[in-house]
């Protein structure tokens, strides 16, 4: 029996398209506000048809020494191009890019994740000192 955990895609963002970029600072003072960025397609860009395209982008932050994960922030992303005349004739087409804000007083790891609905469920985290 498969488990999600086997699903999930990763690589190195420069050169596979799928990978959520995460963009955040890597060290904030106690009590500072992080404002953390996800993107998929930074340096190649992901298609955004009707056919191919980002789903979501689901954020989480697991405090160092904690078991379970807060999650930050799910986006989903609705506007492919498709309209009632048919696939790719709208002019309204969502950019796989998000931008999320938290607090914690402890170090700790954003986890990203994506979906293509085409090449399926991709990861990526970066670690963040609390100072």
């Amino acid at each position: 029996m498969a488990e999600i955990k086997e699903l999930f895609q990763s690589a190195d963002w420069k050169k596979e398209k799928h990978v959520p970029v995460i963009e955040a600072p890597e060290k904030l003072r106690k009590g500072e506000l992080l404002k953390i960025t996800v993107s998929v397609g930074k340096e190649i860009s992901h298609p955004n048809t009707t056919e191919h395209h980002i789903r979501w982008i689901e954020a989480y932050f697991l405090p160092d020494g904690e078991k379970f994960p807060y999650q930050v922030a799910r986006f989903e992303f609705t506007a492919h191009g498709e309209s009632t005349q048919g696939p790719n004739t709208s002019t309204v087409f969502t950019n796989p890019e998000v931008s999320a804000s938290l607090k914690s007083d402890k170090s700790g790891t954003i986890l990203a994740s994506s979906y293509c609905n085409i090449h399926g469920v991709w990861q990526n985290s970066k670690k963040i000192t609390v100072e």
